[in-house]
């Protein structure tokens, strides 16, 4: 039985390096573990092992739950029920999962808090990266340098945010660079006439080095720097930004969030940004990496 058990697993292992995660329901293969254990070929606590090395993996998509304060040494009839109810394709995957989830809250079925940790998080892939990114955050509080674990934390509080920033934002590829607009509305984000009339524009834009070697931004002052905002007639030049000593360096496989300002004129070779509401507005950089032209819709 145990040899079974052990090919199962390892059948499963090679079928899951080929198969997709991005779907919200149960792989149909794994309806040969539930069909087994309904029938009698594989036994209850080998069923709950595969089961929880499945949700682990994250092979199974459970949403989040809570372990309740009334737990079981034993599974339910209906859950086995469910279980084979649902191999030969009588009930659907959702009332099979949540069959899965009762056993999860009675806990029978465990899955470490490293794996799902998030309260919000659901059933799909995307959720699963983002747990693993909090859990990489939960883990710097393990740190005891007090120096080394801000640092930590300071990282994984970025990935998180960079991966929370692409999921609402359009990209735009500059060679190995990409460029994640989200546009306005989010935080950073602002274009505002005052009660002069001036026009003031605020722009948070994530920028991610997706090749092999560090590339690096350029902006050492408004009148030299790699990015303006254009209209086609008129090219305006920044008022604040953060770049770092007139750059921003990207290492392979980081991401950085920088932020520009175009309102008045504060010299250096600035300009004063002003609106037309009959004309198109680009955000625009050019470095030698490659470039981009990011619509802003101003209105």
């Amino acid at each position: 039985m145990m040899k079974i058990t052990i090919t199962t697993i390892a059948s499963i292992l090679i079928i899951a390096s080929t198969v997709s995660t991005a779907y919200a329901e149960v792989p149909s293969w794994v309806k040969n573990n539930a069909g087994w254990w309904a029938d009698g070929t594989i036994s209850e606590s080998e069923f709950l092992t595969g089961i929880s090395f499945l949700i682990k993996d994250g092979i199974i998509k459970v949403p989040s739950t809570s372990i309740s304060s009334e737990t079981s040494d034993k599974v339910p009839s209906w859950v086995k029920n469910n279980a084979g109810w649902w191999a030969d394709g009588t009930i659907s995957d959702g009332e099979f999962v949540n069959g899965i989830q009762h056993l999860m809250k009675i806990g029978l079925v465990t899955v470490p808090s490293s794996e799902i940790s998030l309260g919000e998080v659901s059933a799909d892939s995307g959720d699963l990266e983002l747990a693993l990114l909090q859990s990489e955050l939960d883990e710097c509080s393990k740190i005891t340098k007090a120096y080394d674990r801000l640092n930590c934390e300071r990282s994984a509080k970025h990935e998180i945010t960079a991966y929370n920033y692409k999921l609402i934002s359009q990209p735009y590829q500059a060679g190995p660079v990409t460029y994640y607009w989200p546009g306005f509305g989010t935080e950073g984000n602002s274009f505002e006439i005052t009660s002069s009339g001036q026009a003031m524009l605020r722009l948070r834009i994530l920028v991610e080095n997706n090749g092999s070697i560090q590339e690096a931004l350029f902006c050492t002052g408004p009148a030299i720097c790699n990015y303006d905002v254009t209209n086609g007639d008129t090219d305006y030049k920044y008022s604040g930004m953060d770049f770092t000593n007139g750059q921003i360096i990207l290492p392979p496989g980081q991401s950085k969030i920088f932020n520009m300002f175009f309102g008045p004129n504060i010299g250096g070779g600035g300009t004063t940004f002003e609106y037309d509401s009959n004309k198109d507005y680009y955000f625009r950089g050019s470095e030698s990496f490659g470039s981009i032209s990011i619509p802003l819709n101003l209105e």
